[in-house]
């Protein structure tokens, strides 16, 4: 299994970015797939998640600002982000599970003016 995340940068408060982690190895339409974060001094924790049936769940600081989907035709899983503020700066992470955990490398999302 690999899990590839693409997507984040440099962007201003208020902005928005669209995160994408391309999946391999697996069968994706029938996994449950994560997006997690961890900022600078601080733990992992989860962003928002997604079943395979399309079921979605958001951490609360991140709720009405992020949207979470998945493309089972291109195996991918998006995290639109709008409404970014500094607290949401961080490296993003794909996760899901495939009879052990699997992470992607991580991409770092940076929201400063």
């Amino acid at each position: 299994v690999q899990l590839q995340a693409s997507g984040g940068g440099l962007v201003q408060p208020g902005g928005s970015l669209r995160l994408s982690c391309k999946a391999s190895g697996m069968f994706f339409s029938i996994a449950a797939m994560a997006w997690y974060r961890q900022a600078p001094g601080k733990q992992r924790e989860l962003v928002a998640n997604i079943t395979s049936s399309g079921t979605t769940n958001y951490a609360d600081s991140v709720k009405g600002r992020f949207t979470i989907s998945r493309d089972n035709a291109r195996r991918l899983v998006h995290l639109q982000m709008n409404s970014l503020s500094p607290e949401d700066t961080a490296v993003y992470y794909c996760k899901t599970h495939w009879g052990r955990t699997y992470w992607g490398q991580g991409t770092l999302v940076t929201v400063s003016s």
